[in-house]
């Protein structure tokens, strides 16, 4: 399984990282096709318990969000997320008389699906895509990353009390206190990194990376979490099996997809 795990690692993350550099097209697409295969896996999650959700809405929900994150950032939000929630009440309606009696409860899957994955998901297309944006994503994901690892190295040396016994047993308050550390450090780090080498303008303060590794550091780990929930809720260890020794998708950008969404707003809030 180790070895499963190592093999996956060192083939989709400096995949990710090549992609992030160059951006463009490539990149895009590659985050469109893994957002949609989230989907798949979010709907085949809540199929396990029972819900008929109709992966159809889903896949096209997050394509929509993706599609108009890519060419139009922020404009036209407004109409498209009403299209949105009119097909899921469109959708809940018809299954409902086709005799589906969780057609409520689906209702509010589909637009859950939808709006987490495609909504959040699509910050990964537009802190790329803003100016500066190689070096932000490439302080924002990493910084991420090392946070993780700090707090799993620090959790299991340290760790004692649990953050969440229920949803995550293995993480722990030393755990998150780790993260912090590794996250202010590594986010300080990065910035003063990114600024020499030209990726981010030598005007920009590597205060702001301590600030955006930590602020990642506590609020990334809800992603994780809420994963978690949707599994535990359902009673499987992954989202699915499609990366060997990781699982699935979900189970991988469950972190990233909260840190390009709160490192866009980030860099938007330094900015002023």
């Amino acid at each position: 399984m180790l070895s499963q795990r190592v093999k996956a690692a060192l083939i989709f993350v400096p995949l990710v990282l090549i992609l992030m550099y160059f951006g463009g097209w490539a990149f895009n697409l590659f985050i469109t096709a893994v957002l949609l295969v989230a989907g798949f896996e979010f709907a085949r999650l809540f199929r396990i318990k029972g819900y008929q959700l109709f992966l159809p809405l889903i896949l096209v929900g997050v394509l929509l969000l993706v599609v108009q994150r890519w060419f139009f950032i922020h404009q036209y939000t407004e109409y498209l997320l009403t299209i949105l929630i009119f097909l899921a009440v469109l959708t809940a309606l018809i299954q409902y008389e086709l005799g589906n009696s969780n057609a409520a409860l689906n209702f509010a899957l589909h637009l859950s699906g939808i709006l987490y994955i495609g909504w959040i998901g699509a910050f990964m297309i537009v802190l790329r895509a803003i100016p500066d944006g190689r070096g932000w994503m490439l302080t924002a994901l990493p910084a991420t990353w090392l946070a993780d690892s700090g707090a799993y190295f620090l959790g299991r040396w340290l760790g004692k009390t649990k953050m969440a016994p229920r949803l995550s047993p293995g993480k722990t308050w030393a755990g998150f206190i780790g993260g912090i550390l590794a996250g202010v450090i590594s986010g300080f780090l990065l910035v003063y990194l990114w600024r020499a080498v030209g990726w981010l303008p030598q005007s920009t303060p590597p205060w702001q990376g301590a600030v955006m590794g930590l602020v990642l550091a506590v609020l990334t780990p809800m992603g994780d979490l809420i994963i978690s929930l949707f599994k535990r809720t359902v009673g499987v260890k992954d989202t699915s099996n499609i990366i060997p020794g990781h699982g699935g998708i979900l189970d991988r950008i469950d972190t990233w997809i909260w840190a390009a969404m709160i490192g866009y707003y980030l860099v938007m809030v330094f900015r002023g």
